[in-house]
């Protein structure tokens, strides 16, 4: 089973670096890497294009650039994968190993958040509960897919927020998610910079509110 990562990223030229490290070796073994620029200011497509990793543009927004590059990709498998997010080791062969199965179509990583504060762990330990419970997934979570069931579902919806939540929902319907127990390390700087439990307080509002009916348009202005 060939595996495509797909990176989108906008303006991740802190992070690049160390992420184009990471994925290199993963295309020595037959991984296709396709980063998804939005429109970046920072330089972020010239350190790409020094890696001799796959590069195209496309409008910003992340469900877009991720639609992007699955539209580009050759692999029977999807990953998509943040900038601020490491894979564990051995990732393609894990993933391939949990689809190969064929008992179900997609997944997700656990994941452990990097940061000083000891409630990251806290945030980590009820995300990867969370996913278990409800059969949910987020983009901190590496989520990957066939390229069958990704079709099938019409990719991820365009919209600014939630668009992880959405395409986890209509997954569903093909199949329940592989949690895998291997974990991503992402990046903890969202909960650092506003504050740990103001985020989750936000994040919380936020999915109650999508589950309501408020408007993706209306919740990403929140976010933001």
């Amino acid at each position: 089973m060939k595996l495509s990562i797909v990176v989108p990223v906008l303006n991740e030229a802190e992070n690049l670096p160390a992420l184009l490290t990471r994925l290199v070796p993963l295309r020595a073994c037959g991984t296709e890497i396709i980063v998804v620029d939005g429109g970046s200011r920072d330089g972020s497509p010239a350190l790409v294009a020094h890696a001799g990793v796959t590069l195209i543009h496309s409008g910003t927004g992340r469900a877009r650039q991720m639609n992007a590059g699955a539209a580009r990709a050759s692999g029977d498998a999807l990953l998509f994968l943040h900038a601020d997010t490491a894979l564990p080791a051995f990732a393609d062969r894990v993933v391939a190993a949990a689809l190969d199965a064929g008992t179900r179509a997609w997944g997700r990583f656990d994941v452990r958040i990097a940061g000083r504060s000891p409630l990251l762990r806290v945030v980590a330990a009820m995300m990867n509960l969370r996913s278990r419970l409800t059969g949910i997934a987020t983009g901190d979570q590496a989520m990957f897919v066939t390229r069958r069931a990704f079709d099938a579902v019409g990719g991820f919806p365009d919209l600014p927020l939630m668009e992880d939540i959405e395409l986890s929902r209509r997954l569903k319907a093909v199949s329940r998610p592989i949690c895998l127990p291997q974990r991503v390390l992402t990046s903890g700087r969202r909960w650092e910079t506003r504050g740990g439990w103001r985020t989750i307080f936000l994040m919380w509002r936020l999915r109650f509110a999508w589950w309501r009916g408020v408007p993706a348009e209306r919740l990403a202005r929140r976010y933001r």
